[in-house]
């Protein structure tokens, strides 16, 4: 049987792709924040104050994940757990003086990661890239839920 051309798999080229940002994350970004956990500071940057499930919604987490990643941010004195005055069995979750500056120092440097990740590419191709990779991703996003149908072009 014939080996099978890999640069044809998006699976395989996906995984390099996560290789490749994992590294730069850890040299120009931070060893010690994750991508998955600076995109919960930024998300609570944005919009302060929202509950666990909604954040894990924004950026693209699921249930045990989010809590995990969470549970990490409070320990290390990033974020802060409040219990909702309109509902409380919900707490929500806010920046520290501490996640604040971090998340401040953090965007700086990711701009920096993100112009030498993306820098094979000319500012069309950024674009395009970007497009092309957001309607895969939100397709994926369907692939979770098996009552929402996945929409195959041809």
């Amino acid at each position: 049987m014939a080996a099978v051309d890999l640069t044809t798999h998006p699976g395989h080229l996906a995984r390099r792709l996560q290789q490749a940002h994992y590294l730069l994350w850890n040299t120009m970004v931070s060893e010690e924040i994750t991508s998955p956990q600076f995109a919960v500071l930024n998300a609570l940057a944005e919009e302060p104050g929202l509950d666990q499930r909604t954040v894990g919604e924004r950026v693209g987490l699921d249930r045990s994940t989010i809590a995990e990643v969470i549970s990490r941010l409070i320990r290390r004195g990033l974020l802060d757990k409040v219990r909702d005055p309109q509902d409380g069995r919900r707490f929500l979750l806010r920046l520290t003086g501490d996640g604040t500056r971090t998340h401040r120092k953090l965007v700086v440097r990711t701009a920096r990661m993100n112009q030498v990740f993306l820098a094979p590419l000319s500012a069309e191709e950024q674009g395009v890239f970007f497009e092309l990779i957001q309607r895969v991703s939100d397709a994926a996003e369907g692939l979770r839920n098996p009552a929402e149908p996945v929409a195959v072009q041809r």
